[in-house]
């Protein structure tokens, strides 16, 4: 018991040592759900990471509830109870809001509409008591902390949930959360309008990975992105190729049997073989059309590869058989050309028409 109260402890610091705390525009959440909006219907919504009294996600679900056809929007935060955006979380009780629809036809979701329920620890989406709320829902949507994203998608894929939530696009690095994508359990949504995502923050001079926009006083990430796992449209769209493959254009890795493509638009359309491509062409993924087979390493400073191991003598073996020459052959390294480590790419493989 003590092991776990000094976890949590050191959760909790490393919370608050984060600048996590990025409010989501009402007009992004209009964007991306409007994806998805078949889902809804007699689903069970909860926003576990919002003070429910201003956040733009419970705002949007609360004022569509019957549009949508919701049976019920359930909102938690981590413990803060005044209405200041800005707050820095130190009330002593923490609530959630249940809210199950419009009563006196004005569409509109009143204060005594809105059940204000206590809860008894802090509101943390961890704790016991959110985890029991998190079971009684069919779908989360929310922007949770970005420092705590792999534990947060560990959280919803253990209790087998829907969801549609906010996340740092190298995420996909993450080993965890790269084993998702590949295995086709989480995906990219529609993204944001020109791929800029606009956040209230309460930080004055540190904007983690964002720049302060003076025009609107709101901090732009190019690098933000939405992670689901329900289906849209999108996701089934091919990617229109035009190029044809040429050895010449496309060299192939020297630790690694796949050719180095370096930009998405010059995949080839009549290469059936592994290609390493830029991480940003999982916003452009179809299932159907391309096999995720794994990823490489980022390049670093060290280029001397050869002083790296094969992961086996078979993977030696189809090497040194293929190039007549020894190397690496670790699809966990970096992809090499002309000796030179190329940045991170995730490996893909056309699939044929046959298996469509």
């Amino acid at each position: 018991m003590a092991k776990k109260k000094s976890l949590n402890k050191n959760l909790h610091a490393a919370k608050s040592s984060k600048k996590d705390e990025f409010y989501t525009q009402l007009s992004d959440i209009e964007k991306e759900l409007r994806h998805y909006k078949d889902h809804f219907k007699g689903k069970v919504v909860l926003c576990n990471c919002d003070d429910p009294r201003v956040s733009n996600f419970f705002h949007y679900f609360s004022h569509n509830f019957e549009d949508l056809g919701l049976k019920k929007l359930i909102t938690t935060c981590y413990k803060n109870q005044n209405r200041d955006l800005f707050s820095e979380h130190n009330s002593e009780t923490a609530i959630y809001l249940e809210y199950t629809g419009d009563r006196d036809g004005n569409k509109v979701p009143d204060p005594e509409e809105i059940g204000i329920k206590p809860l008894k620890g802090d509101g943390d989406f961890r704790s016991d008591e959110c985890i029991e709320l998190l079971k009684s829902a069919d779908i989360v949507v929310t922007n949770p902390p970005f420092s705590l994203f792999r534990e947060y998608v560990e959280q919803l894929i253990k209790y087998e949930k829907k969801f549609i939530i906010i996340g740092a696009k190298n995420a996909v690095t993450y080993k965890e959360i790269f084993g998702l994508i590949k295995d086709n359990k989480i995906w990219l949504g529609n993204g944001f309008e020109h791929g800029n995502a606009y956040f209230k923050t309460p930080y004055d001079d540190d904007y983690a990975d964002g720049v302060l926009d003076s025009a609107t006083g709101l901090v732009k990430f190019r690098n933000v992105g939405w992670f689901t796992n329900l289906e849209h449209d999108k996701r089934h769209e091919d990617l229109i190729l035009y190029e044809k493959y040429d050895p010449k254009k496309y060299p192939t890795y020297e630790n690694y049997d796949a050719i180095e493509v370096s930009r998405i638009k010059d995949i080839p359309m009549d290469y059936d073989g592994v290609m390493g491509v830029p991480i940003t062409f999982l916003d452009q993924h179809n299932p159907e059309q391309f096999e995720i087979v794994g990823t490489t390493e980022s390049n670093d400073r060290d280029n001397d590869y050869r002083t790296r191991f094969y992961t086996s003598q078979e993977c030696r073996d189809a090497y040194q058989e293929r190039f007549g020459k020894p190397g690496t052959y670790d699809l966990n390294a970096s992809g090499v050309v002309n000796g030179i480590k190329v940045f991170k790419r995730v490996l893909i493989r056309r699939k044929s028409a046959a298996t469509r």
